[in-house]
């Protein structure tokens, strides 16, 4: 594609761009963070797709809400990596697969024969959309809500989906606000974010020069998305493949991976690949236990 590509985290920022992404998301292509979405919607926009690349469980109160606006949700694909953790609600949504080259990831889609974008992992998910926008268009591409860093206590646009959690627990003893400081001070001291910011600074020497920020992010330039000339956004430029929407589909790309792992040629690869997925990095691992791992992992998958 040649149109613009809007790219949002959920930094507070993105609140400042919500008015320009509104007058403009008809002529760009939106990827959303998963953990953004929810200030789209409730501001009326909806993310072309939205990204999701984290496995844990606390990823999926991201998405969640994002259901109650089921305009927005029944219209967005979604971005994920095999780890991705999603709710049964996004199996009637399209999914564009990221693929970060590891050879397990790689021996499951060949079996399942599905096509996939290969985006080697980066440690936070906007730099995986970066990575997405580059592949998927030439036009130029604009960062909202990447702020790395936290305003005054405030550590994310609003509506958050975590925000409910801190409510629930506030009390007269601890009362939100004071809750909210607390985290934004964590935040701010982990160093983290300066770590992020470090290195999408870096990267821009590396990247075209084609990167711009909107909402008062100070780390890129600033711009506003261009139409160019008035290109109004379609969706030709993608095709479906349809796949069975089944335990025996995913069960066969399951059994493609357990049989490479019997394969001495494999087998290393294999194990090294998983081990710090299932578990936590621990240095002796027999095929057997992996083995059983792997089994387990799926079985409480498919469960859910």
């Amino acid at each position: 594609m040649e149109i613009p590509v809007i790219i949002t985290g959920s930094g507070p920022s993105l609140e400042q761009a919500l008015p320009v992404i509104q007058r403009t998301q008809n002529n760009c292509l939106i990827i959303a963070a998963s953990s953004s979405v929810l200030a789209l919607s409730s501001a009326g926009i909806t993310a072309d797709i939205v990204i999701a690349t984290d496995g844990g469980s606390w990823a999926l109160k991201h998405i969640y809400p994002f259901y109650r606006y089921k305009k927005y949700a029944n219209a967005s694909a979604f971005a994920v990596n095999l780890c991705a953790a999603l709710p049964s609600q996004c199996a009637d949504s399209a999914q564009l697969i990221l693929n970060d080259g590891s050879f397990w990831q790689n021996v499951i889609l060949h079996e399942l024969n599905l096509p996939s974008v290969i985006i080697p992992q980066r440690g936070t998910v906007t730099a995986t959309a970066a990575e997405l926008a580059f592949v998927l268009s030439s036009g130029n591409i604009y960062l909202a809500g990447l702020d790395f860093s936290v305003s005054d206590i405030r550590t994310h646009a609003r509506p958050y989906s975590f925000d409910n959690l801190f409510y629930g627990k506030a009390n007269r003893f601890v009362p939100f606000y004071s809750e909210s400081y607390a985290r934004s001070r964590l935040l701010h001291q982990g160093g983290s974010m300066d770590i992020y910011a470090a290195w999408f600074k870096e990267q821009l020497n590396k990247w075209s020069k084609r990167i711009y920020s909107i909402g008062g992010n100070k780390i890129f330039e600033h711009g506003e998305p261009s139409s160019r000339g008035g290109l109004k956004k379609t969706y030709d430029f993608f095709k479906t493949v349809e796949v069975e929407n089944s335990n025996a589909f995913c069960e066969k790309g399951i059994q493609a991976l357990l049989n490479a792992l019997k394969q001495p040629e494999y087998s290393q690869n294999i194990k090294r690949e998983l081990n710090s997925l299932l578990f936590s990095g621990e240095n002796e691992v027999t095929e057997r236990e992996l083995e059983r791992a792997i089994k387990e992992t799926c079985i409480k998958v498919l469960n859910e």
